[in-house]
């Protein structure tokens, strides 16, 4: 079977019918770019935001390529001094990322390899648990070592000081999984890799971070701590309580390649540039290898945690590297978007409780991709409750003083003996409440790891709820017991 040919007016006829179709159907909607960011329109959003929330102090640097957009302070520290660019603050887990990079120098210099096991470069690390051997260097950046806080405590266990005491503390820990089984967030996980980076590298961790990555990349007042006592007074950050912010000192934990790195506004747009450009510093020498940087921004084969990064997409689907950061009196937040070669940081004293660095970095993604940016969030219906709650403590404390005074009465009106005693023993039950409070918070946190202090700083109104209204049930118990033996006798 042949073509039949195709005469010039069936081909004239044919063009126009194929017109008339094409006008026919709806043209696609053709995108108007996105404004461009600038300065103006980034202070206006963080602004906005800090009005609504009620944050006392905020850093925020965003980039585009090697340009640095924006990089300022807003508000105040803790101390009372205004927030400027070369502020220093707590990065909390935004310090993951650089631990990563550090080990990723050290695999460009072979002198480590990510899949080997981590034993081979830390003799000293073992578990009491024979998998642990099989755990490597990979499984310890993207969380998949089968560490848990549900069989090791980071928080609420002793506190440790070093790096090489973490390490000693988990020979007596298990594992909750295989190696490579499955992804769980475990703060040791990186110090470990820290520790790993001092053992090859033959110096101190934060001697390597400053040598090797602060310095190369301008990140001149940068620097790491490993536990709260390490936070400058300028960097300590607050509580929300009832609409106003309490500065705080940070509750004791350690964080050395977990979430030990203090820096500034100014040192972590450098932070951002190098990332989006291939791992190179100011001068343009690389600090990493292009490849080893893209190892760390590289989605898994399952879940979304690559090297000291999250993997994901913003809400229009472009490609989103970020990580968020959080101690009990701080936030923070980063992000890279590499379609775009955006960056953003946002550091934030204070908790996340009305509103927090995520959430901002949130909007100013939007800002940059062109959406409207929705109004932040409103502090007043959580300050409404701490005064709610703050009402009820009061009311506790009458009438724990009223069954104080009222417990002779009491006694004249009971006979005494054991029937009366059981009859008091439900106000016993407010009082494990009040001694283990942060179990009851890590169920509610499916597992995750937290001490009596940092329980107490995330839910003040409630522990105070808690603690007046137990001890308040002790008194009264023990006054009407006195008084009933009083009687007896």
């Amino acid at each position: 079977m042949c073509d039949a040919p195709v005469t010039p007016q069936a081909r004239t006829v044919l063009i126009r019918a194929l017109a008339a179709l094409v006008l026919a159907v709806p043209a696609a909607p053709v995108h108007a770019p996105a404004p461009p960011v600038d300065a103006a329109s980034i202070d206006s959003v963080v602004e906005a935001y800090r009005e609504a929330t009620g944050i006392p102090g905020m850093a925020v640097a965003v980039t585009r390529g090697r340009e640095v957009v924006r990089a300022a302070g807003y508000g105040r520290t803790a101390t009372g001094t205004p927030v400027t660019d070369r502020t220093l603050m707590a990065v909390a887990s935004l310090s993951k990322s650089v631990t990563a990079l550090a080990v990723m120098q050290l695999v460009d210099a072979g002198r480590v390899r990510l899949d080997a096991p981590v034993r081979e470069y830390l003799p000293e690390f073992a578990m009491a648990d024979d998998r642990a051997a099989a755990i490597t260097v990979r499984h310890l950046l993207d969380q998949t070592s089968g560490m848990s806080d549900t069989t090791y405590r980071p928080f609420s266990g002793p506190t440790r000081r070093t790096l090489r005491e973490v390490v000693a503390s988990l020979r007596t820990a298990r594992l909750a999984a295989a190696p490579g089984a499955r992804f769980e967030y475990h703060n040791p996980n990186y110090q470990v890799a820290a520790r790993l980076v001092e053992m090859v590298a033959g110096q101190p961790f934060d001697d390597y971070l400053r040598r090797h990555v602060f310095r190369p990349l301008g990140m001149t007042d940068s620097r790491t701590g490993a536990t709260a006592d390490d936070l400058p007074p300028d960097a300590r950050g607050h509580r929300m309580v009832a609409g106003t912010a309490v500065a705080l000192p940070e509750p004791p934990a350690f964080g050395a390649g977990s979430g030990g790195v203090l820096s500034t506004a100014h040192d972590m747009a450098a932070w951002l540039v190098a990332q989006n450009d291939r791992g190179r510093g100011p001068d343009g020498t690389p600090v990493v290898s292009a490849a080893a940087l893209a190892e760390t921004h590289r989605r898994p084969a399952t879940g979304s945690y690559g090297l000291g990064w999250t993997i994901g997409e913003t809400p229009s689907g472009a490609p989103l590297v970020d990580h968020t950061g959080g101690l009990i009196t701080v936030t923070a937040y980063q992000a890279l978007l590499p379609a775009s070669g955006y960056g953003v940081v946002v550091l934030a004293n204070a908790g996340s409780q009305y509103g927090d660095a995520p959430d901002l970095g949130a909007r100013l993604v939007d800002l940059i991709e062109g959406r409207l940016v929705s109004p932040a969030p409103s502090a007043a219906p959580l300050a409404l409750i701490d005064v709610g709650l703050l009402l009820l403590t009061i009311g506790a404390g009458f009438l724990a003083v009223r069954g104080v005074r009222r417990s002779r009465r009491w006694a004249e009106r009971r006979r005494p003996g054991p029937a009366a005693l059981v009859r008091l023993l439900p106000y016993l039950l407010p009082l494990p409440l009040l001694v283990w409070p942060h179990r009851v918070v890590s169920y509610l946190y499916r597992g995750m790891d937290i001490s009596r202090l940092q329980a107490a700083y995330l839910y003040p109104t409630v522990t105070l709820l808690l603690a007046v209204g137990a001890l308040g049930c002790v008194a009264v118990l023990v006054a009407r017991v006195g008084r009933m033996l009083r009687a007896r006798a």
